[in-house]
């Protein structure tokens, strides 16, 4: 019979800590996993997960590590799973349990863990799977509930900062003329959309130039003529920042004209739109193939 449980990489990620971490935790205390069948490596049972979860409570309130782990050993199992979303915590719906543990390290400021459990995730699964499963879920929770409490700015900064790094981080194509332009729209602040965009392309050995947030018109035409793109992506997160008449504006047009961002409603003809950014490197890809 198969030994049921979870690896190592899912509990870190499920938890929001390190790998190194549970082994430090399993080495120095005892909080290792207890699932196990010859020849193969031992997993983290529920039970496990539960002891786990309250070290990693306890140690974050201040609780010296041997104690907590004390105290972890000798809790009994929790009945059901704790809810998530709650007053302390980033509501992220059904998202998979990667996404929770991303949202308790960015709630503790954790940049180290927050940035591991990104890096492997798009190791593991490529950059438009990790924006879509981990970081899209996270940044909505955030949003909400700063919406709620005007909390949570400090949070979001600090993981935009993470996913910033860990997208820079994947591979550009090298000698490879940029064939495509991404801009943010006029006075938009938001550009790690177009930041995870372009590391999606780059894993497709297509190159792009970025001019980042709040190119004025002017700019974005200037730099139009002069690199001569087969496409062009605006990006526009507010409908208030999402102008029609910049996007007819751009001269010479080119092949491929992109508006991107939930700013975006109503577009000239030809315009494409997608809603996503599979969509979107889809489109880019095909487009310019």
């Amino acid at each position: 019979m198969a030994v049921e449980g979870r690896s190592a990489g899912e509990v870190a990620r499920t938890l929001g800590v390190a790998v190194t971490t549970l082994r430090t935790w399993h080495q120095r205390y005892g909080l290792g996993p207890s699932a196990h069948a010859p020849g193969r490596h031992r997993r983290y049972t529920p039970q496990d997960l539960d002891r786990l979860e309250t070290m990693r409570r306890l140690t974050e309130a201040g609780v010296p590590p041997a104690e907590a782990a004390r105290r972890a050993l000798a809790a009994p199992p929790s009945p059901t799973p704790a809810r998530d979303g709650g007053g302390r915590a980033i509501p992220v719906g059904r998202a998979a349990a990667a996404a929770r543990g991303l949202a308790r390290a960015a709630m503790r400021l954790d940049a180290t863990a927050a940035t591991v459990l990104l890096g492997d995730a798009v190791a593991a699964d490529g950059v438009v799977t990790a924006w879509q499963s981990l970081v899209v879920p996270v940044l909505q929770g955030i949003g909400t509930r700063h919406a709620a409490t005007g909390a949570l700015v400090d949070v979001e900064h600090l993981l935009s900062g993470c996913v910033s790094a860990v997208l820079a981080a994947v591979p550009r194509p090298r000698d490879a003329t940029p064939r495509i332009l991404l801009a943010c729209a006029e006075e938009e602040q938001h550009s790690l959309p177009l930041e995870a965009l372009a590391a999606a392309l780059a894993e497709r050995d297509v190159a792009v130039r970025q001019l980042g947030a709040r190119v004025p018109l002017p700019a974005l035409r200037d730099a139009v003529r002069r690199t001569g793109p087969e496409a062009v992506v605006v990006w526009a997160h507010s409908a208030a920042l999402a102008r029609p008449e910049h996007l007819t504006a751009l001269a010479p047009r080119p092949a491929v004209l992109v508006a991107a961002g939930p700013g975006w409603a109503a577009v000239p003809d030809a315009v494409r739109l997608p809603r996503t950014l599979a969509e979107a490197v889809a489109l880019l890809v095909d487009g310019l193939s």
